[in-house]
């Protein structure tokens, strides 16, 4: 490979990470990576817009070991769409929207399918839908998008894009019953700052598959937010690429999985070009036995990428016995000519202690509990710039702690 392996211990003392090197890929070959060659390295992923590129997954392929296969394994072969995903904007006048062919030049700048639903995706969507923050354009407010997802399955293609020197917040709400393979492209011009929120909150059978291609210009800044509340099985595949010098890539998510209900976050951060910055943190909590969350983060410095500053954190609080986390953070240096990298992940129980310490000044346990969970969560949804969405993301999680507090109280119950 070029240059060397490097990983990294955990820099935080915390509960103990498994830093593990990334796992191998089949070689980029010819039309089929958009990449114009490879190094060889371990961590380099094979893409492709063609789906038969890509082997129909098992469940023991690296990239959906901790995906439940039987779930998911319908958008593994094309699929007969049966469902729409209606969307309607709210924005500035000044913002442009429209449903265009898969053809247009504003669709495919971006994106590299890196598993073969993505593939799947691109291949058989119709249309992408396309939202523009035109050049230098400055938003006071953020553009509001509603996906509702309707019964059946379907595939979606977004694109968000924001002109050179633009400011803008887009907020997207994904609701509905039905189930979705989807592609986002994010475009960041040139010193455009772009703060990007999805929100999952679809029904308790839905299936949310994922790919989101983040591309950054020059000095270009992006702040993307993924929070996972609803669905069966939610699954986002975040990925950066720089463009120029300068960029800043900020990713933060959260997921409050319950029972039954599996959340999972990928992502890939390729330090391609000199003197970027990346920070990742991401949380979740657990209620319930069969409660499952992934976060799998993949950093890689290319040797080119001298200067650069990347972090990755993730965190976990389990609130119930038999929720389970997995966490894997991978770290791949091949320059050491940079400003900083670190990782950091840690997994643990609720804190009985500081219930104790807050019931001891008067605090009933429920209430605690709310304060504990709201502190753990809190740098996450402080993090979303619009008032409403922030309120709107604590009320649910009060309203989920709420809900086990009642349910464990019955269960003391009845075992009393």
């Amino acid at each position: 490979m070029s240059g060397s392996l490097t990983s990294t211990k955990d820099t935080v003392n915390d509960a103990p990470t498994s830093v593990l090197p990334a796992p191998k890929s089949p070689q980029l070959v010819g039309d089929h990576s958009h990449d114009a060659k490879t190094t060889g390295s371990p961590a380099e992923r094979f893409t492709s817009t063609n789906p038969d590129d890509f082997a129909v997954p098992k469940g023991r392929e690296e990239e959906w070991r901790f995906t439940p296969i039987r779930v998911v394994r319908d958008f593994f072969n094309p699929i007969e769409q049966s469902a729409e995903v209606i969307t309607k904007v709210t924005a500035d006048e000044r913002v442009e929207y429209a449903t265009r062919p898969m053809n247009d030049p504003s669709v495919g700048r971006v994106l590299r399918p890196a598993d073969r639903v993505s593939a799947l995706a691109y291949a058989h969507s119709d249309e992408a839908f396309v939202v523009k923050v035109p050049a230098s354009v400055e938003l006071s407010e953020p553009v509001q998008i509603s996906a509702e997802i309707t019964a059946g399955k379907a595939y979606h293609h977004l694109v968000i894009e924001a002109g050179a020197f633009a400011h803008a917040t887009v907020v997207i709400d994904y609701t509905g019953s039905g189930s979705v393979a989807e592609n986002v492209e994010i475009v960041v011009g040139d010193s455009a700052e772009l703060t990007f929120v999805a929100i999952y909150e679809e029904g308790s059978e839905s299936v949310h598959l994922a790919a989101h291609a983040l591309s950054l210009g020059r000095d270009a800044s992006v702040r993307h937010r993924v929070i996972s509340l609803g669905g069966r099985v939610v699954r986002v595949a975040p990925s950066v690429r720089y463009q120029g010098q300068g960029g800043s890539a900020d990713l933060r998510g959260m997921a409050f999985a319950a029972n039954n209900q599996h959340h999972e976050a990928r992502l890939y951060v390729d330090h391609n070009t000199a003197h970027c910055k990346s920070n990742v943190v991401y949380k979740n909590g657990l209620q319930g036995t069969s409660a499952r969350t992934v976060w799998i983060g993949d950093v890689r410095i290319r040797p080119a990428a001298i200067g650069t500053d990347t972090f990755e954190l993730n965190r976990n609080l389990l609130l119930s016995d038999g929720a389970r986390a997995d966490s894997v953070p991978n770290l791949e240096i091949e320059t050491g000519e940079i400003a900083g990298a670190g990782h950091a992940s840690a997994t643990g129980r609720f804190d009985d202690l500081q219930l104790f310490y807050l019931q001891a000044r008067g605090i009933p346990e429920a209430v605690a509990r709310r304060l504990v969970m709201r502190g753990f969560f809190a740098d996450i949804i402080d993090q979303i710039p619009v008032e409403a969405v922030r309120e709107r993301l604590m009320d649910a999680v009060d309203q989920r702690l709420d809900t086990a507090t009642e349910d464990d109280l019955a269960v003391r119950n009845e075992t009393a």
